[in-house]
Formats: structure tokens, C-alpha cells, sequence
């Protein structure tokens, strides 16, 4: 794989000798208190700021700030003018605009596309401080303020929405985010690398519009580089019969077809056909905005293409045509190295939120205050999740020692620390210091997973750092215990059972969460996620050490419904298999196509993108409509009493009325309880006699075990 220079090797910009400041300024008193007169670098981002290295602004701010640069941050402002666009000024170098650390709608929106009444990035925890779309909204007020700055976007939100993407929320494919956004170019990933390079050769007096060879960034371009080899994406899969070519005279004809300019470039089907040097210069051209937005095949097969060129060792940059220009994407960035990330995540953090807050409660920062993130990346690949899209699969490592400093300076130093960290984690709980056996193979794969189908043969999953990690943490003086709060990955820690034990004796509060999403082997294979044997498996030794510690421990699962290739009778067996476990959970997640997901694309299109893609290629079942969203979301829940009149009325159109009932053996009692189900409900009363009793699985307490192995309840899941 190519090797990218150190990023802290270049020569600090002149604006260091301002020294560190307390907290980066969001305002001119700030600036006025700090000898600025003006900042290099704004950041606008729409979570509240906490100088903290969870939060991306921060983390991005103090990296700068460690360059040289004067960084300044516009935190939730008014949308609705420019005023608090232009509170800091003008910056000498860019304009750095985020939605924040999630997605603004997913923020805002649920599944079922209800607004949410709380935001955890903002004081107080209050809702609608930030717009829909963030990053396009934002990225428009910065340009009314002040035309001419540079405008860079980056985060989760614009990350993922980097070429043409399917938008739930508005059930429609959208353009790449930055024609709408009208930025001059997109960070994707995380950015470290991309935006000390750009704030160094901005300020070296290069134009934006003339740094076009910056790893991990995209941006709008009329046409490629005439010495560039286009290579036809269908090399990649074969979507079928191309369209008849667009006649050049009709009335209509697509803008995006520029008749005479593919003359200027060597134009190619299938990589065979080049040079080595051809190869070193090629380029893969996606099919167009129009044609994905108008063709599911043509957009299952982008997604397809675009997984495929992921891996920052083997990716080329992918071209995508919109309106009669080009949006052109470079390889992801190059990974960083576990001295750069030792360097990041000990830069001088206040560890706490801006003064402006006056000790408001920020939810999220309240949650992560005492947890410690020990790695990036996730190389699992479940096709739900964005962080392998956005973090990419290979891991990136802190060093034991940076991580143990970290620890002891939430000893010393975070206000309200009783002794207790909440987190070693990451994206996963158990990928620390695992990674190819092979540099050569791990730079010319193109696995959309390292686990699945199984585990490949040339993964070390060798959990020893980790084991002596937790080991050295939890026996610090004024550390009294160490809990992983971050998702086990249960797959790859069934390969070391000693893992599994030093977890459950050491670092387990009672309960753990794991994540089998799911148990029928169609639901399952469509997320690349583990049959349920690996589930049971690591059950056992779960249970096996809890007992050997005299520890009453239990594991909490977490299912996902209406994923794509889910049935109803796929969600009605996970319900037995729930009922049968003794299993009643709270707290349930319905499938959110989120942007640029692999299974987004199988919602949008049926079809599966993690095969070759074609015309009669497999087609997937999908729960669109929002009605049967809610039953698949009634089965996870089929003790609450409000769901038995939808989960009555499915079972009998089902052909499963034997499952009614107010036997052991049924799933939902025949009788509904005053006050239950809406108005279908509370007309129903509890029939006299002996068959009424309690309500099916009524007699567990809400949210306590019933048994042991058999939790009840679960907690807000992470990472999605």
C-alpha cells in the first residue's frame, strides 16, 4: 500500500505563536482575548461544541490548531440569516462546514420519518436546533455571507453522501450533496489527512480549484484530465443491456450527454486492455445521476462498483456525471498510523463544553465523558451500517500507552469521575490490533467483509493486546472498574475464549450487549451477519464464565426489523424464538435506509449489490410500506399489549391463528386488555374464568431478568 507522510512532519504555519488556546473561540471577545484579528480556518458544525475528541469539530479544530492555523467554531447557528454565519469574520484560508457528529435527519427523524423530540448534541437535550439537510443549508449561508471563501464540506452527513445517493426521507434518488451544497470540495472519511493538507496549500497561495490530488476528497470538475483512462464500470458487472445511445437532436436529450468530449480520452471496457501505466491513471466512470435515478439496476450496480473500490490500496477514483458535469472522487485516505493517532487523541482538549453552555447537560456528552476510544474502522461490513463507508475496513490502532495516559487524565482532571470508565471501545468492542496477516493481501483485496461468510483465513484475530490492555487499565491506582460499553463482536470473540472470560469477570455491569440482529438465515444473509450458532456459542461460554466468576450476568440482543430480505414470517419466527428464550425487549430498531449503505441500495432497488448485479439477478423482498414496517416492529414487541390487535389481524392473514391464544404455546392471548391497542383495544375486555389470566409473558417484571441467560429489556443501541 502506498505510504502517506507523517502528519505532524510538516512545518507549523506562522499563526502558532498564539499559542493554545483554552477553548477554540466562538466568538470575537474570544478571538479579541486570544490576539487574533482574524481566524484562518472557521468551523461550522450543527452539534453544540465540546472540546473533546469524540466530537468531531473539536478534533478537527485542535489538529488544526496543532498546525499553526487560528481555528475558529460557529456552533448550532440560526439557519434563517447570515448573522451568526459572519460572527467570526472572514477566514483567511476555508470555510469548514458538518452537520455534526450524525447525519442530520437521521438525527431528527425516526424510522417511521417521525420527528424526534430530543437532540443529544445540543444543551439541554432540546430538539430543532439544527436544519434539515445541515450541510447543504449551512454550506448556502456561508456563501451568502462571505462569496469568494472556499468552502469545504465533510462529516458523516456529506461522507455519505458523496455521489448520487437514495434519500429515504424524501423517497427519491438525490445528486451528489455537493452540487447542492455548491461546495468547492468534500472530505469523505475521516479527514485528518485531507484537511491539514488542504489548510497548508491554501495557505501557501494554491487555489481551491487547483487542488485536485488530495486522497479522500471529491469535487465537481467539467471534464477529466485528458492523459486519464476511462474505464467502463460494467467491467465490473454486467447491469444488463445498455440503452440505446441518446440522440443528439431530440428536444429532450439528456444535458449529461457531452456528444465530442469522450474523444479526448482513452475510453475502455475491461482492465485487461491497459498498460500498466494505463492502469496507474485510470479512472472508473460510474453510470450517470439520470440513469441510476431512473434505472434500479444501473443504481444497484453503482453501489455495487463503489464497495468494491473502498480499500485505500487498490482503489481508483470513480467519476459520476450529473447535469453536464462530472463529480470526481479520489481514493479513500491512507490510514493512519498508531503514532499519528497517539498524537490526535492527546492533543490539549479542555474535555469538557464551551464556557457559552453555563453547565447545561449535553446528553451525548454526558455519555461519553469517561470513555475511551482505543481504535477506528470496522472491517465487519454489515451492510445496515455506515461506518465501514465512512471509517473504513482496515483498523487503526492507539498505542497501549496513549491509551492508558488517556485514562489517567480522566482521573486527574474530568470533573465528577467516581472511578468508573465507561468505554474501551470503538466501532467494536474487540477489533483492537487485528488485521491482515498479509500487507501484499491486504492491499489488493476487495472482501466486503473479513468475517463473513466466515472468517477469512488470513484475519489474526489474536485478542491478546487487548486482553493486556484491559488488564493494565482496570490496575491503575483510583480505577475501580473498566466496562466495555461498546458492541462485542461475538464472531470474532468466540475465537478466543480467553477474551471471553477476562470480559465476564472483569468487565461486564451486569449486562452485555450483542447484536445477532436477527435469526433466519434470510434476513441474516442479506446483512452479512453470523447464523445463530455463532450466537450460541458464545453464549455458552458467556454463561460458562459468568457462572465461573459467581457473577449473575446477562447478554442483551438486539434484532433489527424490516431489513431488506425480511419476511413477515421471517419477523413472526424471530418471535417465537424470542418467546421460547423469554426474551421481552423494550427498546427495538426498525431498518433506516441511511445514504449510500449497502442495504439502502437493496431497499431502493430489490436487488442484491453484494453479488454481480444484472437484469434476472436475485431479487429481494422489501417492507416498504409503513403499516408493515410497524408489524415487523410488533413481532420484536409481541408481549406489549398494543400490538396484539396488529398481531392478531397478521397472524390470521398468515394462516397462524393457532398462535391466538392464552395458552404457553401461543404468541399473543385472545383477549385485550381495557385501555390497550387504540380504539380497536379498549372496547376488549379480559373473558371471565380460567382462560383469562394474566397476558402473555405479563408475569416478568418490565425491564429485569426472568432467568438466568434470558434478559428482559435493552438500552439505546450505538453505531448506527
Amino acid at each position: 500500500m502506498t505510504t502517506a507522510p507523517n502528519l505532524f512532519s510538516r512545518r507549523k504555519y506562522w499563526a502558532r505563536r498564539f499559542g493554545v488556546a483554552p477553548f477554540l473561540p466562538m466568538s470575537r471577545q474570544e478571538m479579541d482575548a486570544l490576539g487574533w484579528d482574524s481566524c484562518d480556518v472557521i468551523l461550522v458544525t450543527g452539534d453544540a461544541y465540546v472540546d473533546h475528541p469524540s466530537f468531531g469539530m473539536a478534533l478537527v479544530g485542535r489538529l488544526l490548531e496543532e498546525q499553526g492555523f487560528r481555528v475558529g467554531i460557529i456552533s448550532q447557528p440560526d439557519w434563517t440569516s447570515t448573522a451568526d454565519f459572519a460572527a467570526l469574520g472572514r477566514p483567511n484560508l476555508f470555510f469548514g462546514v458538518t452537520a455534526g457528529n450524525m447525519d442530520s435527519m437521521v438525527n431528527r427523524y425516526t424510522a417511521d420519518r417521525r420527528i424526534r423530540s430530543d437532540d443529544a448534541y445540543t444543551p439541554g437535550g432540546a430538539g430543532g436546533r439544527r436544519p434539515d439537510r445541515s450541510v447543504i443549508v449551512y454550506a448556502q449561508r456561508v456563501r451568502e455571507a462571505f462569496r469568494g471563501v472556499p468552502v469545504v464540506i465533510g462529516g458523516i452527513e456529506a461522507s455519505l453522501r458523496r455521489i448520487a445517493h437514495y434519500d429515504y426521507w424524501a423517497d427519491k434518488v438525490r445528486r451528489s450533496i455537493l452540487l447542492d451544497a455548491k461546495a468547492d470540495m468534500l472530505v469523505f472519511g475521516n479527514g485528518e489527512r485531507q484537511v491539514v493538507e488542504i489548510a497548508h496549500r491554501l495557505a501557501a497561495g494554491e487555489a481551491i480549484d487547483q487542488i485536485r490530488d488530495v486522497r479522500g476528497t471529491a469535487f465537481v470538475i467539467d471534464h477529466p484530465p485528458a492523459h486519464r483512462v476511462e474505464v467502463d464500470s460494467s467491467r465490473v458487472d454486467r447491469p444488463g443491456e445498455p440503452a440505446p445511445p441518446a440522440n443528439p437532436y431530440a428536444e429532450n436529450a439528456a444535458p449529461c450527454e457531452r456528444i465530442g468530449e469522450a474523444s479526448q480520452h482513452k475510453v475502455v471496457r475491461f482492465a485487461r486492455q491497459l498498460s500498466a501505466a494505463e492502469k496507474r491513471d485510470s479512472y472508473i466512470r460510474l453510470p450517470s445521476f439520470e440513469q441510476v435515478r431512473d434505472d434500479p439496476v444501473l443504481y444497484a450496480h453503482a453501489s455495487r462498483v463503489l464497495h468494491l473500490e473502498t480499500n485505500p490500496g487498490n482503489a481508483r477514483p470513480l467519476v459520476q456525471a450529473c447535469g453536464g458535469r462530472d463529480v470526481w472522487l479520489n481514493p479513500p485516505p491512507l490510514p493512519l498510523s498508531t503514532k499519528e493517532m497517539d498524537r490526535i487523541y492527546e492533543l490539549p482538549y479542555a474535555r469538557a463544553p464551551h464556557p457559552a453552555y453555563a453547565g447545561a447537560k449535553i446528553p451525548a456528552w454526558e455519555m461519553i465523558r469517561f470513555s475511551i476510544t482505543i481504535q477506528r474502522g470496522c472491517f465487519g461490513g454489515c451492510t445496515f451500517c455506515s461506518i465501514t463507508e465512512h471509517e473504513g475496513r482496515i483498523i487503526q490502532n492507539r498505542s497501549e500507552d496513549s491509551i492508558i495516559r488517556e485514562v489517567e487524565t480522566i482521573r486527574d482532571s474530568v470533573p465528577g469521575f467516581t472511578g468508573v470508565i465507561s468505554d474501551l471501545g470503538g466501532p467494536t468492542a474487540n477489533m483492537y490490533r487485528l488485521h491482515c496477516r498479509s500487507k501484499k493481501i491486504e492491499a489488493s483485496c476487495r472482501r466486503l467483509s473479513c468475517v463473513y461468510p466466515g472468517i477469512c483465513r488470513n484475519l489474526n484475530t489474536d485478542h491478546r493486546p487487548l486482553i493486556q490492555l484491559y488488564r493494565r487499565a482496570r490496575k491503575l491506582p483510583g480505577i475501580k472498574k473498566v466496562l466495555i460499553g461498546s458492541g462485542v463482536r461475538y464472531d470474532l470473540a468466540i475465537e478466543s475464549p480467553e477474551y471471553i472470560e477476562e470480559l465476564v469477570s472483569h468487565h461486564v455491569g451486569g449486562y452485555l450487549k450483542i447484536a445477532p440482529e436477527h435469526t433466519e438465515e434470510g434476513p441474516l444473509s442479506k446483512m452479512m451477519k453470523p447464523g445463530m450458532g455463532t450466537y450460541y456459542r458464545f453464549r455458552e461460554l458467556f454463561e460458562k464464565y459468568s457462572k465461573k466468576a459467581g457473577k449473575e450476568q446477562y447478554l442483551i440482543p438486539y434484532f433489527i426489523a424490516a431489513h431488506p430480505g425480511c419476511t413477515d414470517e421471517d419477523m413472526l419466527n424471530l418471535a417465537l424464538w424470542l418467546k421460547a428464550n423469554n426474551f421481552r425487549l423494550d427498546q427495538v430498531q426498525t431498518f433506516l435506509p441511511s445514504p449510500m449503505a449497502t442495504a439502502t441500495a437493496m431497499y431502493h432497488t430489490r436487488r442484491n449489490p453484494l453479488h454481480r448485479v444484472s437484469r434476472d439477478s436475485e431479487t429481494v423482498p422489501v417492507v416498504r410500506k409503513l403499516k408493515q414496517r410497524r408489524l415487523q416492529k410488533a413481532f420484536l414487541r409481541y408481549h406489549d399489549p398494543d400490538n396484539w390487535p396488529m398481531l392478531r389481524e397478521a397472524l390470521k392473514r398468515m394462516g397462524r391463528a393457532d398462535l391466538i391464544g392464552n395458552g404457553k404455546r401461543h404468541l399473543v392471548p385472545a383477549f385485550q386488555p381495557a385501555g390497550t391497542g387504540g380504539r380497536r383495544g379498549a372496547a376488549m375486555k379480559k373473558p371471565p374464568g380460567k382462560g383469562g389470566g394474566r397476558p402473555a409473558g405479563r408475569g416478568m417484571p418490565r425491564g429485569r431478568p426472568h432467568k438466568p441467560g434470558s434478559p428482559v429489556g435493552g438500552g439505546k443501541r450505538r453505531g448506527r
